[in-house]
């Protein structure tokens, strides 16, 4: 099978080879290839040392020479070249405590962490497949190499790594993987918020974020995401409901576009549910005010993370408010774009279809017509161009002091009285109508 490379990973390997060393495409460059999908990078292994690399080309950086890599630069591009390697033992489920140079490319491809992982390609050789990772890809597998206790134990992220692969491509996990994976869970504890995030976030904007309940049931939540594990357990006896609040979620995650921001929103919309279940008389289940306990159930989750300020208040706003009632009149759009914010509104068009889609059939299509609704009356105001925030009324504080009125806290509390004004009637967002509306407003509190 011949693979088209990219002329700059073209010119790398011919310069090496050139030289007299070894050098091939390798891991997952050489998977999605042979899958027919673009790489996102490609990665480079060689028999050359890392000294030996730097004299063939004019710009390299030291991005890992201690373990073997040089990044190569070509026209502000990197590209990662890392000499054949084999791992000294692994003492914190992440870093090996020594590394050694090898000049055999099969040792060097035995100490990857699944089979379609751990192929090699150049044009001289072809494809170098020691570990069957062609057959794994027909038969649509996630295996580990060799020993999946001996993958798992030298890095304990190649977990997350396998349910990933398995939700990003669509394959099942090989049985003693599985198996292993359910062994060595708890040694995600060893592994960095920062890792397990960037894991989690491509697990959940797959193709079958739903896989995410392999990680439920392996025990992996249990270490990463135990308030996942309380939504599994807590069962929902209610009309509205089908299945346990985890299940709706996972189900919930299928119904909403691959963005970031919004799978996490659907992942952590009902993380409240399990603190405020109550049951009534009659057996039905219910979670009052579940959304404000949520939104900081999730800002805690987001923090410990280590997310980003700004998916933390996204999505923590979100949550908050996925389960608000809006009136579905002008005035009610209008009130409720001003306490939602006109940022996170358009969010909850998704995010209310994809809850109600996770739902029983319990009047589910007069939700989704209230939901249809919403968004019409939501597009008009837009169109029309209506005023629900200070920064788009007609007057400002500097226009009240102009006018006579004294600085101070009294001034804010003017705007947002002519801000309510203007969001009930919309022909009032006029800088005459509301001077005049502001020099009675003050008449009334003095």
């Amino acid at each position: 099978m011949r693979i088209d490379l990219p002329d700059k990973v073209k010119f790398i390997l011919d310069t090496l080879l050139n030289a007299g060393y070894d050098a091939y495409a390798v891991g997952g460059c050489v998977r999605d290839s042979i899958l027919g999908r673009e790489p996102d990078d490609w990665d480079i292994t060689t028999s050359a040392l890392p000294e030996q690399v730097k004299t063939l080309f004019r710009r390299t950086i030291d991005t890992g020479i201690q373990h073997g890599t040089v990044t190569i630069m070509l026209e502000k591009e990197g590209f990662e070249v890392t000499t054949y390697r084999i791992d000294g033992e692994y003492q914190d489920s992440r870093h090996p405590s020594e590394v050694i140079f090898t000049p055999n490319l099969v040792e060097d491809l035995k100490r990857r962490d699944f089979t379609i992982n751990a192929m090699a390609y150049n044009e001289k050789t072809g494809i170098v497949d020691e570990f069957h990772g062609m057959n794994d890809l027909e038969q649509k597998v996630i295996r580990a190499v060799g020993n999946p206790e001996e993958r798992f134990t030298e890095d304990a992220l190649r977990i997350m790594r396998a349910i990933r692969f398995s939700a990003q491509l669509g394959y099942s996990i090989e049985e003693n993987t599985r198996k292993a994976i359910t062994k060595l869970a708890p040694t995600l504890r060893n592994i960095s918020a920062e890792r397990i995030q960037v894991e989690l976030v491509k697990l959940i904007t797959s193709d079958h974020p739903f896989w995410l309940k392999d990680a439920y049931t392996s025990g992996v939540t249990k270490v990463i995401l135990p308030e996942l594990d309380e939504m599994m357990e807590t069962v929902q006896h209610n009309p509205h409901h089908q299945y346990t609040v985890g299940e709706h979620v996972l189900h919930s995650l299928e119904y909403v576009e691959k963005d970031k921001v919004l799978r996490l929103a659907m992942l952590l919309h009902d993380v409240g549910k399990p603190s405020r279940k109550t049951t009534d008389d009659n057996g039905v289940d219910h979670f009052y005010h579940h959304a404000a306990a949520g939104e900081e159930i999730a800002k805690k989750i987001l923090r410990r993370l280590k997310f980003d300020n700004d998916t933390i208040y996204k999505v923590t706003k979100i949550v908050y408010f996925h389960d608000y009632k809006v009136e579905l009149t002008p005035r009610g759009v209008r009130r409720a774009m001003a306490k939602i914010g006109e940022d996170i509104f358009p969010y909850l068009f998704p995010v209310k279809r994809a809850d109600v889609l996770a739902q029983s059939m319990y009047q589910r299509q007069e939700k989704l017509d209230d939901l249809a609704k919403l968004q019409q009356l939501y597009e008009k105001e837009c169109k029309a161009g209506s005023c629900v925030s200070l920064k788009t009324l007609a007057v400002t504080g500097r226009d009240l002091i102009d006018a006579g009125f004294q600085p101070g806290p009294e001034l804010g509390g003017i705007l947002q009285d002519l801000l309510k004004i203007v969001i009930d009637d919309p022909a009032c967002n006029t800088r005459e109508t509301l001077l005049r509306q502001a020099k009675h407003l003050l008449t009334l509190t003095t």
